[in-house]
């Protein structure tokens, strides 16, 4: 492993000097679990790592009448076992409590699976249909980017040059709102999703017809997709309605354009998407009923 320095500064903009100065040659640490894996393989050839666990806005957790935000280095378990966030956020807390095991979760954050950008993340899709908007900082001040937009390929994000990812926001859930997340993987643990779906949907007062949905889909592209016309597909519809929801799901699986690798083949993984997408809309609108 090439010898780099380890840098521990508290705030926010001691980090972004940091990463600006070192350029490709620095990289924040957070939980470190795929970081060190990478770093160790020869994958990253870094003269700088930046632990931005010291910084109290990125290791913050604030949930309010407009919503919640929490900093990227928040780890899973700090989320999942908030009785009030779980109740509230039920799509984030599915995919809190997958990534890898407690160890893993003791340390890992959801920011840090962000950024690694890995189409297979479980993490990203969640966010995506809780309508989370990313919090960026950087040697030009801070913009805010919707999370789908935020990974451009595999391995590879929206961040610039000296850019850190600070905290990601999602807006409160209106009423009659529920999420859910699910992936298919080999074993029965701590493996990489062949295909992960994950839905949301916001009914209208009688219940039934639904107001607004979003489909988000893992490890079936390049990046994790919004498949907003399988989202779209259910508005105006009743979610106890089984062909509006093949529908749904049928639109799903076409926005799917995955590979064939070792773990499954195009096939299964457009099969699985449909499987799930229906699946997910179904234990979502049954949150949203609680």
């Amino acid at each position: 492993m090439h010898p780099f320095a380890y840098v521990a500064p508290t705030t926010v903009e001691d980090a972004v000097s940091v990463l600006a100065k070192h350029g490709d040659r620095a990289r924040p640490i957070a939980g470190g679990t795929d970081l060190l894996v990478h770093t160790r393989a020869g994958r990253l050839n870094l003269d700088a790592v930046v632990d931005i666990k010291k910084i109290p806005e990125l290791m913050a957790i604030k949930n309010g009448p407009g919503g919640l935000e929490f900093g990227a280095a928040v780890p899973c378990y700090q989320l999942y076992e908030n009785s009030e966030l779980s109740a509230q956020y039920p799509g984030i807390m599915d995919a809190a409590s997958l990534i890898g095991g407690i160890q893993i979760q003791s340390r890992a954050a959801l920011g840090g699976n962000l950024c690694n950008a890995t189409p297979s993340g479980d993490g990203i899709c969640p966010l995506i249909v809780h309508y989370a908007t990313c919090v960026i900082a950087g040697p030009n001040g801070r913009r805010e980017i919707p999370v789908e937009d935020f990974c451009t390929g595999p391995g590879r994000n929206a961040l610039q040059a000296g850019e850190l990812l600070v905290s990601l926001k999602l807006p409160k859930p209106p009423a009659r709102f529920g999420a859910a997340y699910e992936r298919f993987i080999p074993r029965n643990e701590m493996d990489i999703a062949v295909v992960g779906v994950a839905a949301s949907v916001e009914l209208e007062n009688d219940g039934r017809t639904v107001k607004a949905a979003r489909i988000g889909l893992a490890a079936v592209g390049p990046t994790p997709i919004l498949a907003e016309t399988a989202g779209s597909a259910l508005v105006g519809k009743s979610v106890d309605d089984p062909a509006a929801i093949s529908a749904a799901s049928a639109a799903a699986r076409d926005a799917a354009s995955p590979i064939a690798d070792m773990r499954g083949t195009i096939e299964q993984r457009r099969h699985l998407v449909e499987v799930l997408t229906g699946r997910m809309i179904k234990k979502a609108a049954e949150r949203a009923r609680k």
